[in-house]
């Protein structure tokens, strides 16, 4: 099991890049954070979640 956001999920396995297109997030607008280690947008297709991770992702919202 893989922990996102506090959240259990059965995703061990599936890149980054898959997950977060499965879950509707938008790419521009977020950053992705595995054990305390930011991922770069270039490594999201070669990155897989392992059993046993925890995962932040934060949205950026504008505003004013």
């Amino acid at each position: 099991m893989v922990k996102i956001n506090g959240e259990e999920k059965n995703i061990a396995g599936m890149t980054v890049a898959e997950y977060l297109s499965s879950s509707n997030y938008n790419l521009a607008r977020i950053v992705t954070e595995i054990n305390g280690t930011i991922v770069p947008k270039s490594q999201y297709a070669d990155k897989t979640f392992a059993d046993g991770d925890t995962v932040e992702i934060v949205s950026f919202v504008g505003g004013g």
